[in-house]
């Protein structure tokens, strides 16, 4: 399934910790995912936007890259601030909109990302968008000498959009060190792939702008994990930005809004539901000893401990105070 341009040498092999603290991520994000949805159909949230399905291709992107370089994900992407240190109780308290929400202080819808220590910057509602900015960070770190890769991820609906194509033409002239990270979940809300390109692969439009093309397995967390880092390691020395193509599937509908029995079958779902990442990474986990059965079911029970206490706290936190309007709208 893969295609590229070129390559880079293998990743470093991850230890047994740095696995686990991936399946741990998955696990998080599944789990805030799954709760958040619940508090949806509660009355609780107005709006969700869930990534179930997704959680191999984003913790393992989000994983592959260091600290220092910029990520710009898109609504979607919960998996990948997990993998940045973001925690339950932030994810709950943005989306209840409380004044401790990290990202905005509570005046974001859920999944506008933003947390500057971590170099995460912010989307908006219109797709596509974070994805210029990609560019343009790349090239105001390359201008102050930074050796810092600008990573950004969409849905595959998105690489129909004229930001999409112009951002790849300017990063691929300038050899940007850009990461261009296509989640596709095979549909643009409810149109198939099928309706929205005539190639099969994303990664074949990275030849029309003269860049390295990759399509990997995204429900394979290794995959994806090594997919990245070789596309950065490009990038970092000079050999410009790489179109990364995670193909994976989104198990629950477009949002909390959407009824996706309108444009799928239950039993095409289903089969997806068969190649669950989760399972996936469990069943690897397991094998190579790097959990007993005893310890990830002790590691699950603490996952949805730590969602538990984050709700229960976000539920009690205060809304953010009208005398405090204007704050982050203007700098301070």
């Amino acid at each position: 399934m893969a295609r590229t341009k070129a390559r880079a040498a293998a990743a470093p092999a991850l230890t047994a910790e740095a696995i686990r603290k991936a399946y741990r991520d998955m696990l998080l994000t599944r789990t805030i995912d799954e709760r958040q949805w619940v508090l949806n159909r509660a009355g609780k949230a107005p709006f969700v936007i869930p990534c179930r399905g997704h959680e191999a291709a984003q913790v393992g992107w989000g994983s592959a890259l260091r600290p220092t370089d910029f990520f710009l994900p898109y609504y979607r992407d919960l998996g990948v601030v997990v993998a940045c240190g973001y925690t339950a109780r932030q994810a709950m308290l943005s989306l209840f909109g409380k004044a401790e929400d990290l990202t905005s202080g509570g005046r974001q819808m859920p999944g506008h990302y933003g947390w500057r220590e971590r170099h995460i910057i912010t989307g908006s509602s219109p797709v596509g968008t974070q994805v210029l900015h990609a560019v343009g960070i790349a090239y105001a770190s390359r201008l102050r000498g930074e050796d810092a890769v600008a990573a950004t991820a969409l849905g595959e609906g998105t690489t129909s959009q004229g930001d999409f194509h112009e951002a790849l033409n300017w990063a691929s002239i300038f050899k940007l060190p850009v990461l261009f990270i296509v989640e596709n979940n095979e549909y643009a809300i409810s149109v198939p792939q099928h309706k929205e390109m005539a190639v099969q692969d994303v990664s074949e439009r990275a030849l029309g702008y003269g860049m390295a093309g990759v399509t990997v397995d995204g429900n394979d967390f290794f995959a994806c994990y090594e997919a990245t880092f070789q596309a950065a390691e490009r990038g970092r020395r000079g050999e410009g930005p790489t179109l990364l193509e995670f193909k994976t599937y989104r198990t629950v509908p477009h949002s909390s809004d959407d009824d996706d029995r309108a444009y799928r079958t239950r039993e095409e779902v289903e089969e997806w539901k068969q190649k669950d990442p989760i399972t996936r990474m469990q069943a690897h986990v397991l094998a190579e000893g790097i959990l007993t059965k005893e310890e990830d079911e002790a590691l699950w029970r603490e996952v949805r401990a730590e969602v538990d206490e984050a709700i229960a706290y976000a539920e009690q936190a205060p809304y953010p105070k009208v005398e405090d309007l204007h704050r982050h709208v203007y700098g301070e």
